[in-house]
């Protein structure tokens, strides 16, 4: 094999599908089983579109997946047009052929439900259908996702289409998987302020605060003279002559996720219905604060993602590891299906890029040694014309005779001659960093001290020195237990409520190590500051008081008093117990250390610098008594262990561009 080898203590005969889930699985999630069982290896294939072709290039398509190794194809994410032409007229005739086709050749599918993108007769018909925008603008067909996530008539034609499918094709031998929708919350469609979307969303408040006097005392509507005295007078936050209430901005955020998870919903409990024993996911784009995804993966049997680091991004390598980790982490460690990457280059970037030689099969590498039970591709045979033509797929516009084409065949053999991989679990790691959407989206609101305190931002500095020392890292929601992990890094919990304090205090003083960085426990889950000095639900587990916040200007550093210099933000810290681990030039502490309990809370002021970052993250690993394997520069090692108990080691080398697995 092309730069990979394998190892084997030999003597462990290869468990089915049944088996790996059976390892695996304590808790409802039997139904992957269905999909597993339809498997020999790692998932490998990608978005199947034939409706965009002709019978000869579908006989093509059969031989060249053949030639791949693809075992599963993604069908039918942009057809409903073609499904239903008209209201109620539904064709599913060109459908049969294919996934008939597909099942003879051993491709397993994912179907999809066809519901991300309407037909323009739905808009047509019922225009209200169609989302409008904070100042009023609706959004018109000829795009995609052009629907309104509170609309009753979306959704009455969506779950009607989904009962079709899944009537007609529940017991075909290709389906393996449905795929609700397509990338829900992509586009700026998934904020609706139509008249529909507004009673939802009072609807929606009524259930959270029960009265008009909860909702003002959380919202702080005496400021400002902002008071309601009916639900008719509430508005979603649209646009408006100066900043809107804060907690009205956190509240709609949390009820357009709420929205778009209902319309998921509604579909999966057609499916289950129909076909119970198939599982159900959707994929997610690039980690963004647009959906609270842990509440999403509660949903779903398995959690998809489509991944698209950018070439031209020296940082990117380390980025898709971070959004690897949070997949892993939704679902408490259970592997993930890597629905969509790119080939080569993307088409939506200002300047896109190609993979260069070699850079695909690295990419891949590193979602399986991160967790990934599939390596999928949008698309397999690259468009000839439409918005995407120049995305780049498994079959170019130049067919066979390309370098991107040998490359996917090639992975597709290696990946093959690695069953052992499948439905294996990664190994968890004695280190969690905490992510929380509803905190991501308070911490990024206006009027706030600086606009520089950015979560995804501050997820990657803390991140990633333990990426580069090849230390694992889960990524886990505050509701997790933490117990099981030796340190936790806490960036930016800005919003907090007093349950989650109470549980951090808790988990360091029975014996766990705390990093918390600058700008945590300001306010509570409404938005409204926590009294008694920042960082009030903190100050005694940090043994500090933040007297003020003093963010730095654009570009602009502090040095500290040993080299290396604090970036972004700053703040004046009074020490009330704890020891100054890091001070800035003129004496002032930048970052601490508090004993309390049997366990240790550290605390950055600032932003250290990259090389700073690493020194302390690394202080405060061997702190927890977490150690890093000693590798070279540029070599990432994860471990997954198998149903039998085998350990299959994943070393990828960025340097030389080589994959080595390691089974043992």
């Amino acid at each position: 094999m092309n730069g990979t080898h394998a190892e084997s203590n030999g003597g462990h005969g290869e468990p089915n599908g049944r088996d790996r889930l059976a390892y695996r699985e304590p808790d409802g999630r039997d139904r992957l089983a269905h999909f597993y069982d339809r498997l020999d290896s790692i998932a490998y294939g990608g978005d199947y579109n034939p409706e965009q072709w002709g019978p000869e290039t579908h006989a093509e398509d059969a031989e060249l997946m053949r030639v791949a190794g693809v075992n599963l194809a993604t069908v039918g994410i942009f057809s409903w047009a073609k499904s239903e032409p008209a209201p109620g007229a539904y064709e599913f005739g060109w459908l049969d052929g294919h996934l008939d086709r597909l099942a003879e050749a051993g491709v397993a599918v994912c179907l999809a439900t066809m519901t991300a993108s309407p037909p323009a007769w739905l808009a047509r018909l019922h225009p209200e259908t169609l989302p409008v925008m904070a100042d009023g603008t609706r959004l018109h067909p000829g795009s995609r996702q052009h629907w309104c996530p509170s609309s009753p008539v979306f959704r009455q034609y969506a779950t009607r289409l989904v009962e079709q499918l899944a009537k007609r094709y529940a017991d075909h031998p290709a389906l393996a998987l449905w795929h609700i929708g397509n990338e829900f919350g992509c586009h700026i469609s998934r904020h609706c302020h139509c008249e529909v979307s507004t009673a939802a969303f009072r609807r929606w408040l009524r259930a959270r605060y029960g009265t008009l006097d909860a909702l003002n005392s959380a919202w702080s509507t005496d400021f400002w003279s902002q008071r309601y005295g009916d639900w008719e007078e509430i508005h979603t936050p649209r646009t408006a002559p100066s900043f809107r209430n804060p907690t009205q901005q956190l509240d709609y955020l949390r009820f357009s996720s709420d929205e778009l998870l209902d319309c998921y919903r509604a579909e999966k409990a057609v499916l289950d219905a129909v076909t119970p024993g198939v599982p159900v996911t959707t994929n997610f784009v690039p980690v963004a604060k647009t959906l609270d995804l842990f509440t999403w993966a509660r949903e779903m049997d398995v959690v998809s993602y489509d991944s698209y680091p950018d070439p031209h991004e020296p940082d990117s390598v380390h980025e898709a590891a971070f959004s690897y980790d949070v997949m892993r982490g939704l679902r408490d460690g259970q592997p993930w299906l890597l629905m969509e990457q790119a080939p080569s280059a993307v088409n939506w970037r200002t300047r896109n890029g190609r993979k260069q030689p070699g850079r695909m099969r690295l990419d891949s590498w590193q979602a399986v040694a991160h967790g990934a039970d599939s390596v999928l591709f949008f698309q397999w045979r690259q468009s000839r014309g439409g918005a995407e033509k120049f995305h780049s797929a498994m079959v170019p516009h130049g067919g066979r005779e390309t370098r991107v084409f040998r490359e996917v065949t090639d992975l597709g053999a290696e990946l093959a001659a690695h069953p052992e991989l499948l439905g294996s679990i990664p190994e968890r790691s004695e280190v969690a960093l905490v992510l929380d959407w509803p905190n991501w989206w308070a911490l990024e609101q206006d009027a706030h001290p600086s606009a520089d305190a950015r979560m995804l931002d501050a997820a990657h500095a803390h991140h990633r020195p333990l990426y580069d020392a090849s230390v694992p890292c889960d990524v886990v929601p505050v509701d997790r237990d933490w117990s099981a992990y030796k340190l936790l890094l806490v960036p930016n919990l800005y919003s907090v409520s007093q349950e989650t304090a109470d549980r951090l205090h808790a988990y360091v003083s029975s014996g766990g190590t705390l990093l918390m960085s600058y700008f945590s426990g300001i306010t509570d889950e409404h938005d409204r500051v926590h009294l008694g000095g920042y960082p009030a639900p903190f100050r005694e587990l940090l043994g500090l008081r933040v007297e003020e916040f003093d963010p730095l200007p654009e570009g602009g550093a502090l040095r500290f008093g040993g080299g290396g210099e604090g970036t972004l933000w700053s703040e004046e810290l009074v020490l009330e117990g704890a020891a100054p681990i890091l001070t800035y030039a003129d004496g002032r502490p930048a970052a601490t250390r508090n004993p309390y309990g049997a366990g240790h809370a550290w605390y950055l002021g600032t932003r250290p610098d990259p090389v700073t970052m690493r020194a302390i993250l690394d202080r405060a690993r061997l702190d927890a008594g977490v150690r890093a394997p000693d590798l070279p520069v540029g070599t990432q090692v994860r471990t997954r262990i198998t149903a039998d108990g085998r350990r299959v080691a994943i070393r990828l080398d960025y340097r030389a561009g080589a994959v080595t697995l390691t089974v043992s």
